[in-house]
């Protein structure tokens, strides 16, 4: 029974992980490097993260520079920024690209917060289907008599506490991610 615990909680853990690693990439007003963490470049026919390929500083609040290693990959950076969906115009100066932020619009700001409710929802659905899982296993477990009735009502207990701790996580998270997205 502590190992239907121990994987789910695993589970768990790694799908608020994500979320946050979801978060991370939408992009709040400020300058933030991660922005660029799903857009890879075509270098030499292999797609590579522009991390990998180039330093990525942040000179102020409202910009980032990127100085690839090698000047020649420049022109394949720029394509590959206009291509992705971050809406960001790359400036091209021979030697570096600079990204500048531009303010949100109430809008885009709007847009920006259903979708973090999106992914907040879409964590939620994966939490419960990690507790369907294991309470089916926990039934198996009676099945097989390894577990007693009242271990299982236990465990289906303990399950959904663990389900609603980390539903509750999930939704702290993206609160806290609207109320950044909002401020001015």
């Amino acid at each position: 029974m502590k190992e239907v615990f121990d994987r789910a909680t695993d589970k768990m853990t790694k799908t608020v992980e994500s979320l946050l690693h979801e978060y991370a990439g939408i992009r709040a007003g400020r300058a933030n490097p991660a922005v660029l963490d799903k857009i890879a470049v075509d270098y030499y026919g292999v797609p590579t993260p522009i991390g990998q390929m180039a330093a990525v500083s942040v000179p102020d609040a409202r910009s980032l520079l990127i100085q690839p290693w090698d000047k020649s990959s420049l022109k394949e950076i720029e394509k590959a920024i206009q291509a992705s969906d971050i809406g960001l115009n790359p400036q091209n100066d021979g030697s570096s690209i600079r990204l500048n932020f531009p303010p949100l619009t109430e809008e885009r700001r709007k847009e920006l917060v259903k979708t973090v409710s999106k992914y907040a929802e879409e964590a939620k659905v994966a939490i419960r289907s990690i507790r369907r899982d294991s309470i089916e296993k926990l039934k198996e477990q009676k099945k097989s008599s390894e577990i007693t009735e009242d271990d299982l009502k236990n465990g289906e207990k303990k399950m959904q506490d663990l389900t609603d701790k980390f539903c509750k996580e999930i939704d702290d998270t993206a609160a806290a991610k609207e109320k950044e997205i909002m401020e001015i």
